[in-house]
């Protein structure tokens, strides 16, 4: 068994590992090809402006991460064309289909680019260019297997020239049209083959080479040899889904433990029910199991005196009750009451959070869930969603309150934060004063916060525009309080700010605090936003195109709640996926014909 996914960096351990075993194929499937070359990939990968292609790698691995095979593409987004400079599998039992999958998924990427193409080398299956028996017969078995895809040599061109006289096996430059309705026109080709000899091969190329294979291609558009292998129509283009092409989905099952059923608590088992019903329909999630996490986590966010004392009070409370803190320490916060109960108000910002037997068991498997979701990011997956209840931003270092015990966006923040710098952003109606407090003194961790100003919305203490952060801290902090009435062009606009903040601060992983609280008629907020502006909002912020968690915060209006959330992953999922931009730019590999 073997899966497919996407490469982008070499900022995970997984990914570290990925790319060296790739190298190591290189080393030994393309013996001409330079160290100075094999060493460039992870550069590549990250620096297309510097090798003036963007490179795009995929891999096939199994589940201990060991690569099967991978597949290295350039894309030129000014000239639109792919160019597949290597796609290899490493000889091995069971290996079966990875080839042909890979190949699937460039030609899936090249369609969701728009490009007029695939353009690629394969050396020839014609004996007076390859007299070698055994190399043209891989040669034809090569050729074979594209034109399974309809890839087929360009002909009536001077491309199968040998750099030196004395090379032999010099290449076909095949092409894939892909979906591409038309070929491409002579000065469409001339363009490109120009940028390919010019970009893959550089100085290696004799006076004139390069003008003289370009000016031989005059069919006007460009003509393919019939197929010689395979008498079969061509295959059509099926989609590979590859593993970044997912979002691993991690609910809480036990979350209706916490069911508080006193009226007005908002904070109900039916909100994680309608968000469910509404994503189902989007085909985008893989739904993965719950892993248990030690509490070091929390208590390396939270103070461990309030961990241990929720742990102790909720186990104490009869099944069924719930306390209420009503009693807090103004005065003298230097002396809790002995009574555990009484307690609470020392631990808490509110009146109206309750303690009852299941809050810790439940905010604990909430935080476990964030922390798997966090977790499936050095999986491969590129983005992950953690629906949980109950919520957690408001939990501070030392307090509970607004419905949240355990910040799990914060728990799975730092957890992050190990391994590179970490942007939040929590676009809930209400400010994250918990992740707030908690990052308030660190600069490795930016947080950002779009919510109603404190003059009127919960929890009223916090969110001024004038919280920087402090110490190291200080300008790593950014509040955007915004007025009572707000619809989503005015959102966005907020929105667009935030971002260009989280750029410039150009983090390895980014956490959403998602709430759909800012949604028209929410009963605890006052702003307008409606489904089509839940997709904007998720398509500016998949944009970002990092690493990805979302954690579930807010969002109280069941009957629009299915309906916000699958606006809201569709136009993530578009932002992540959109055709990339200009400037975005790659690999050379020598043209003498034995690669």
């Amino acid at each position: 068994m073997f899966r497919i996914r996407r490469v982008y960096d070499v900022t995970l351990s997984i990914d570290q590992d990925a790319v060296s075993q790739v190298q190591e194929i290189l080393r030994a499937q393309f013996s001409a090809l330079s160290e100075k070359e094999i060493k460039s990939l992870p550069a590549k990968l990250v620096n297309p402006l510097k090798y003036q292609f963007r490179t795009i790698l995929f891999v096939a691995d199994n589940q201990r991460h060991r690569v099967k095979g991978f597949a290295l593409v350039n894309f030129d987004h000014d000239l639109k064309f792919c160019y597949l400079d290597f796609i290899s599998v490493k000889p091995q039992k069971n290996a079966g289909g990875v080839g042909g999958a890979l190949y699937q998924r460039v030609r899936e990427e090249a369609r969701r680019l728009g490009v007029c193409g695939i353009f690629m080398e394969c050396l020839p299956d014609d004996s007076r260019l390859c007299p070698d028996p055994n190399i043209l017969k891989q040669n034809r078995a090569r050729l074979r297997f594209y034109e399974r895809y309809g890839a087929v040599p360009i002909i009536n061109t001077a491309y199968a020239t040998p750099l030196k006289p004395t090379y032999d096996c010099p290449p076909y430059l095949v092409y894939d049209r892909v979906e591409a309705k038309t070929l491409p026109s002579r000065a469409t080709a001339r363009t490109i083959v120009r940028a390919i000899l010019t970009k893959k091969y550089g100085k290696a190329c004799p006076a004139g080479y390069i003008d003289m294979v370009v000016e031989s291609f005059q069919d006007d558009p460009i003509r393919l040899r019939p197929p010689r292998h395979v008498k079969k129509e061509a295959a059509a283009l099926t989609p590979v889904l590859s593993i970044e092409q997912r979002i691993a989905l991690v609910i809480n099952d036990k979350h209706e433990m916490h069911h508080v059923h006193e009226r007005g608590y908002v904070e109900a088992p039916v909100r994680i029910k309608s968000i469910m019903k509404g994503i189902e329909k989007t085909g985008l999630f893989d739904q993965l199991p719950v892993r248990h996490f030690p509490e070091s986590h929390i208590k390396q966010v939270h103070d461990p005196k309030f961990v241990e004392y929720l742990k102790r009070v909720c186990s104490t409370i009869e099944p069924g009750k719930s306390v209420y803190p009503y009693v807090f320490p103004i005065r003298n916060n230097t002396r809790p009451p002995k009574e555990l109960p009484v307690r609470a108000g020392y631990y808490c910002i509110d009146t109206f959070t309750p303690l009852n037997r299941n809050a810790y068991l439940a905010a604990k498997r909430s935080v476990d869930c964030a922390l798997t979701a966090g977790n499936m990011l050095f999986e491969g997956y590129r983005l992950a969603y953690a629906l949980v209840r109950p919520p957690g931003h408001h939990a501070e270092r030392k307090v509970f309150g607004g419905f949240c015990y355990f910040n799990s966006t914060a728990i799975t923040a730092n957890f992050l934060s190990r391994h590179g710098k970490v942007a939040v952003l929590d676009i809930d109606y209400h400010h994250g004063n918990g992740t707030q407090d908690i990052f308030y003194e660190r600069s490795d961790v930016l947080t950002i916060s779009i919510h109603g100003h404190p003059s009127f919305a919960y929890p009223y203490f916090s969110g001024f525009a004038d919280e920087y952060g402090e110490g190291e801290g200080y300008r790593y902090n950014k509040n955007y309080p915004l007025p009572e009435k707000l619809d989503g062009h005015g959102y966005r606009q907020v929105l667009a700010r935030a971002l260009t903040r989280i750029r410039k601060f150009s983090p390895h992983f980014f956490v959403l605090a998602l709430g759909y609280d800012p949604a028209k008629n929410d009963p605890t907020g006052s702003w307008s936003l409606e489904a089509k502006d839940f997709y904007e909002n998720g398509r500016l912020i998949g944009r970002l195109d990092l690493p990805t968690v979302v954690v579930q915060e807010g969002g109280y209006r069941t009957s629009s709640l299915g309906s916000n959330a699958r606006h809201f992953f569709t136009g993530l999922w578009d932002g992540m996926h959109l055709p990339v931009q200009a400037g975005q730019l790659t690999n050379d590999q020598p043209r003498n014909g034995k690669i």
